[in-house]
C-alpha cells in the first residue's frame, strides 16, 4: 500500500495552488497566522530528515507542473517545479535530450523535490548532480515573497551560486516554483560491464585501475551484501564461480556505438591483465540491473536506509566496516564518488546509537566525510545527531542564512539540521 503525506507529516490541511499567485497567497496567509508549512512534491522523500512535531499546512506542488519554455537548440528547458521526473524525461526525449539525473520513483518524484533533497543516482559519477544543471530558479520564501536567481541561458551566471544554495535545503529556504535547466543529448548506446569481486583487495585494485583507465565510465558501482546475492541480471557473471565472494563491480559506458564498443573491449583487456573476467550484460539484463541500481535507495522493507559520503579512496574501507558491524546489511556504492547507500533489513538490535552514532558516523567523519539517515522504521529513535551527524559549525552558518529567508521558521520546521521545532 502506498504511503501518503499524512503518514509522515502532522497536517491540519493540504492545499494545491494552481499558479504562482495562489502559491504566494497561501504562504503569506500562513506567515500571518504563524502556521508551519510542509512543501510536498511527489511524496517520495517525506521520511528524509527529522520527524516533524509541529502541526501545519501541507503545500502540494502537484498542479504546478507545466513546461514553460523548451528551446531545444539552446539545450535548456524551463519548467514548473511540480513536474514529475518521468514527465520531464518524456518531454526531453522528443528531442533526443535528457536531464541525466537518475532518481528512484521517477514516476512520482518531482523536480522541485529532487532539488530540495539533492537526490542523485549512479550517473552522478559521469554526469554530476542536479546542482550542475540548475541555471535559473524561482522560489517563494517563508514570508510569501517571490525571489529569483540565474536566468534562462547557460551563459547567464547572475545568481548562479544562489541557485546552488537551494539545492539540498529540504524546502527550508524557499518553496521552489520554477526551474531552468541545461540538458544533454541522449547517448546512442549504454552498456553495463560487470565482474565478480573475490575479496576487498581485488575491489581496491580494480577501482584504482579505473582511475587510470583509457575508458570513460558513466557510472562505477560496487554491490555488496544479501540484497544483491542471486540478482537475476548477474547470473551470467556468477555462472561457474565458486568460493569466497566480496561482491560485484558494475561499470556503465555511454556514447556512440563505436565508442562503447571500443570502451567495452578496452576495459575487458585492462581487467584481463589484472586476472579478472569481464561480462558485457545482455541488453535486457542490463536494463533490469540499471533499473534496480536506480531504485535501490527506495526499496521497501528496510529497517534503516542511510547514506555515507567519503573520499572515493575510502569507499571499500567504509564498506568493510559496515559489514563488520552489521553482517546482514547490503550496500550500493557509487564508488567513483565515495557515496555508499547502506540498507539494513531490520532495525539494529542495539539501536541507532551503538551502530550509527557510535561507530559509522565517527568513522565517516574521520575519513573526511559524513553520514546521514535517509529513512528509518523507528522514527522515534531519530535525533539530530543520528540523522545529520556532527555539523555544529556548518549549522551555525546555515542557520544565519536560513533566518534571512524564513524569519518565523515556518518552512519544514525542525526537519533540517539547522531548524528548530
Amino acid at each position: 500500500m502506498s504511503q501518503t503525506p499524512n503518514d509522515f507529516l502532522p497536517l491540519t490541511d493540504t492545499v494545491a495552488p494552481a499558479d504562482l499567485a495562489a502559491l504566494t497567497s497561501a504562504v503569506r496567509q500562513a506567515y500571518t497566522d504563524g502556521t508551519a508549512i510542509y512543501p510536498i512534491g511527489g511524496g517520495t522523500s517525506l521520511d528524509y530528515g527529522l520527524p516533524p512535531r509541529q502541526s501545519g499546512l501541507g503545500l502540494s506542488l502537484a498542479r504546478l507542473d507545466r513546461v514553460v519554455d523548451y528551446p531545444a537548440r539552446d539545450m535548456t528547458v524551463t519548467v514548473e517545479a511540480g513536474i514529475r521526473m518521468s514527465a520531464l524525461a518524456d518531454v526531453l526525449a522528443t528531442q533526443r535530450q535528457r536531464l541525466p539525473i537518475d532518481v528512484p520513483q521517477a514516476d512520482r518524484a518531482t523536480l522541485g523535490g529532487v532539488i530540495a533533497t539533492n537526490s542523485s543516482g549512479p550517473l552522478r559519477y559521469g554526469q554530476g548532480t542536479i546542482r550542475d544543471y540548475v541555471i535559473g530558479i524561482s522560489a517563494v520564501d517563508g514570508r510569501g515573497m517571490e525571489f529569483k536567481g540565474g536566468g534562462r541561458v547557460v551563459k547567464n551566471v547572475a545568481g548562479y551560486d544562489f541557485c546552488k544554495l537551494l539545492v539540498g535545503s529540504l524546502g527550508t529556504l524557499g518553496i521552489i516554483s520554477q526551474v531552468t535547466l541545461k540538458v544533454k543529448p541522449i547517448p546512442e548506446v549504454t552498456a553495463l560491464v560487470a565482474c565478480r569481486l573475490r575479496d576487498h583487495q581485488q575491489a581496491e585494485q580494480l577501482l584504482a585501475a579505473l582511475v587510470t583507465s583509457r575508458t570513460a565510465p558513466a557510472a562505477i558501482e560496487i554491490l555488496v551484501g544479501p540484497a544483491w546475492r542471486g540478482e537475476p541480471a548477474l547470473e551470467q557473471v556468477d555462472l561457474g564461480q565458486d568460493g569466497k565472494q566480496f561482491g560485484h563491480l558494475i561499470v556503465a559506458l555511454e556514447g556512440t556505438s563505436a565508442e562503447v564498443e571500443w570502451m567495452t573491449a578496452t576495459l575487458a583487456d585492462e581487467w584481463r591483465t589484472l586476472g579478472v573476467v569481464s561480462h558485457l550484460l545482455l541488453p535486457k539484463r542490463a536494463e533490469s540491473l540499471g533499473n534496480r541500481l536506480r531504485e535501490f535507495p527506495a526499496e521497501s522493507g528496510a529497517g534503516l536506509m542511510a547514506k555515507i559520503n567519503v573520499p572515493a579512496s575510502r569507499t571499500i574501507e567504509m564498506t568493510r566496516l559496515a559489514i563488520e558491524l552489521q553482517p546482514d546489511c547490503s550496500l550500493q556504492g557509487h564508488a567513483g564518488n565515495g557515496v555508499l547507500i547502506v540498507r539494513l533489513p531490520s532495525f539494529p538490535s542495539g539501536g541507532i546509537s551503538r551502530l550509527w552514532v557510535g561507530r559509522l558516523q565517527p568513522a565517516a567523519q574521520n575519513a573526511g566525510g559524513s553520514a546521514v539517515i535517509l529513512s528509518c522504521s523507528q522514527p522515534s529513535e531519530l535525533t539530530r545527531q543520528a540523522v545529520w551527524g556532527g555539523t555544529a559549525d556548518a549549522a551555525m552558518l546555515m542557520g544565519a542564512i536560513h533566518g534571512q529567508f524564513d524569519p518565523k521558521n515556518l518552512l519544514n520546521p525542525g526537519r533540517f539540521v539547522y531548524t528548530t521545532q
